[in-house]
């Protein structure tokens, strides 16, 4: 349940991503050059994955096991390849061009944002039993001191 819950927080990357491609194309190109507004737009989305799942995750889901982190994070990948590569196939791209992406030497960082998705979740969730197991221990000292 927890896997299908976490698709909420995966959505609003669909919005961070279209605004990150707004701001790479009318800001950042403007201001770094071609070259380097691509790479930096890889960056930028990357860190907003991360903070969107540090945030949002453990308000969404509860109770999580290190091996949920571990599925979150295997379905978030797995959807945001498909969601990419479906929506790149349907704007008329090659499926070439569309693996041409994950090629980090030609300065698109799309495989970064790729393993932060697949991360993130996992990184999340062990911080969430980390604070959990944390308060457990502190609920026993109280209770032993009583």
């Amino acid at each position: 349940m927890n896997v299908l819950k976490s698709f909420l927080v995966w959505l609003c990357f669909i919005l961070v991503a279209i605004l990150n491609g707004g701001l790479r194309e009318h800001v950042l190109v403007r201001t770094l050059g071609t070259e380097w507004a691509l790479p930096a737009s890889g960056i930028v989305l990357s860190a907003c994955i991360f903070l969107i799942t540090w945030w949002l995750l453990p308000r969404v889901v509860r109770g999580c096991a290190s091996r949920d982190g571990w599925r979150i994070g295997t379905g978030w990948a797995l959807a945001t390849i498909a969601f990419e590569t479906a929506g790149g196939l349907a704007s008329g791209s090659t499926l070439a061009e569309l693996l041409a992406a994950y090629n980090p030497l030609t300065g698109n960082l799309w495989l970064l944002v790729v393993v932060t998705t697949l991360l993130s979740p996992v990184i999340t969730t062990n911080k969430m039993i980390s604070h959990r197991n944390t308060k457990i221990v502190e609920i026993r000292k109280m209770l032993a001191e009583k």
